[in-house]
């Protein structure tokens, strides 16, 4: 190991920057579809090598100093981006002829923004390099610090965040009820980076000895926590029998004339109105995905109608639409990402917006500026959609509380208001169709997962096509259907985790954590300065 690390440390040039590239690229492997969580020791044992191996001209000023770690924490991101949503060019490729041009920039674009993020944190890592244990501290500390900047600045966008490679299945996943993703991030770059100490012999004992402390403890947790039973629904609110509907929709398929419209329409009907399998009771919910209706439903009163004769009485339907709010004379109307709930006489009982839209996917940013380089939505609406202020818990008539999430809204968990405290159970109703069999629906499936386990919930997934579930509170996935699968799914609705630790507690635990091992960090850059000296 002393060889290979002095071999990484040493390389140079254009080798450097594909192996710096590579290695970010390696811990894409720990991801869905792949789950081998083991690539991610590869990738970031490799990049602590890199970076100690990085170096400035003697005469460099400060940002001389910095670049060099800079460029190889940006490489290192660039690879592991590219690598990790390569497949969100699919989406562009669904009108081709409009958006083909755009390729390059979902591609290659949005990863090299991203990788500005790990190359900050490379830099910052640098300032409290040391040798030994601390430099592992220090990366973990800085890794820390940005992904946690990455969920919110621009909007945010924390896909594919480092700590899911520490979460390939619901053992490995309990974690996150404690601290939260970005806990769990910080810990897993510390343990994922702690063989580059086999390379060297300062601090080998203490950090290894610290890092499977950290992955025993995880693992340990995840056993305990899978014991646990979950908390029944309380006596007022007998457990629903909910239906999940994938009418595995092409992308597409195109929606020209109301017969098309009418065609989706029925179809999601059909699946709605099937005879329970083996006997089974009815559903007492029946849960469409994101944008089922393929028109202004308010507009079709006929719609609504069929509804309420394919209904039973005492039936609920859930289902994804776009809401139209009309503005006045002579202003155009704004359009919101929706969730509807219609009861069994056709009527709409419950609503609820999507607060967080897609940038250049629901709307421009900046608007008025870009428009005039003739960049605009993927989505076809004048304007595009209207973000929500609030988010509208979704009450059923026996009592039931579902927190609506639309799309990738999943994938934050700052969307996890105070409100959610009063929530049975996580409604999450999405189209993962515009990203093809590809590895997006299976990765924004596990986030989803991981925001069940943090919130200590179980989910309802319905998607047009992706991967639909019932997940319980663990993240287990009691029954689903698969991509490009067409059916329904019928379960009883589950209950929370017995003891629900609430996000002002993960957020505490979280800066504790930052606040540890930047503490390590800290003191080893000290001890390294002063024996220098």
């Amino acid at each position: 190991m002393e060889w290979l690390s002095g071999r990484v440390i040493l390389v140079w040039g254009f080798k450097r920057a594909l192996l710096t590239i590579l290695a970010g690229a390696i811990g894409v492997l720990a991801l869905p579809p792949f789950g081998f969580f083991a690539a991610m020791f590869v990738s970031f044992t490799l990049l602590v090598w890199l970076l100690d191996g990085v170096a400035a001209g003697p005469d460099s000023g400060l940002l001389g100093r910095l670049w060099p770690a800079f460029f190889t924490g940006w490489l290192f991101g660039f690879g592991y981006f590219v690598a990790g949503l390569w497949w969100l060019g699919h989406a562009l490729l669904i009108d081709a002829d409009e958006f083909a041009w755009a390729l390059p920039l979902a591609i290659l674009g949005l990863p090299a923004f991203l990788a500005v993020f790990y190359g900050v944190a490379t830099v910052l890592a640098r300032i409290l390099w040391s040798d030994g244990m601390g430099r592992i501290a220090a990366l973990a500390f800085s890794f820390g610090i940005l992904e946690w900047l990455r969920s919110f600045l621009f909007t945010g966008f924390p896909w594919n965040a480092i700590g899911y490679g520490a979460m390939p299945i619901p053992l490995m996943m309990q974690s996150a009820h404690v601290v939260g993703l970005l806990g769990v991030t910080v810990l897993a770059v510390f343990v994922f980076a702690a063989p580059a100490l086999l390379g060297t012999r300062q601090g080998r004992v203490p950090g290894i000895g610290l890092a499977i402390l950290i992955a025993a403890t995880h693992v340990g947790y995840g056993y305990y926590a899978l014991g646990q039973p979950e908390a029944p629904l309380t006596d007022a609110k007998t457990a629903p029998v909910v239906r999940i509907v994938q009418p595995s929709i092409d992308q597409e398929t195109k929606m020209d004339t109301a017969a098309d419209r009418a065609a989706i329409f029925d179809k999601h009907l059909a699946l709605s109105v099937q005879p329970p399998a083996n006997g089974g009771k009815r559903p007492d919910i029946i849960v469409w995905p994101e944008t089922a209706v393929p028109f202004i439903l308010t507009d079709n009163r006929d719609a609504l109608a069929r509804i309420a004769d394919q209904l039973e009485d005492d039936q609920i339907l859930i289902t994804g639409a776009v809401r139209v709010e009309d503005m006045g004379p002579g202003v155009e109307p704004r359009y919101y990402n929706s969730i509807y709930v219609i009861d069994g006489r056709g009527q709409i009982t419950g609503a609820s917006d999507k607060t967080h839209l897609v940038p250049f996917g629901e709307y421009v940013p900046f608007e008025h500026i870009l428009s005039y380089l003739g960049i605009e939505n993927v989505v076809e609406l004048p304007g595009g959609f209207s973000a929500a202020t609030k988010r509208q818990l979704l009450t059923m008539p026996d009592g039931v509380k579902f927190y609506p999430l639309i799309c990738y809204e999943i994938i934050f968990p700052n969307e996890m208001t105070s409100v959610i405290r009063q929530a049975d159970a996580i409604l999450n109703v999405t189209n993962d169709g515009w990203f093809g069999d590809t590895p997006g629906p299976y990765q924004h499936f596990q986030q989803a997962r991981v925001r069940a386990v943090e919130q200590g919930l179980p989910l309802i997934r319905s998607a047009n096509t992706g991967i639909s579930a019932f997940v319980d509170a663990h993240g287990r996935v009691l029954s689903g259907i698969d991509y490009n699968q067409q059916g329904f799914i019928d379960t009883t609705l589950g209950g929370a985790t017995v003891s629900r630790i609430d996000d002002k507690a993960r957020k505490t635990y979280f800066w504790l954590i930052i606040g540890a091992v930047g503490m390590i960090a800290a003191i080893s850059r000290m001890g390294f300065i002063f024996r220098v000296n």
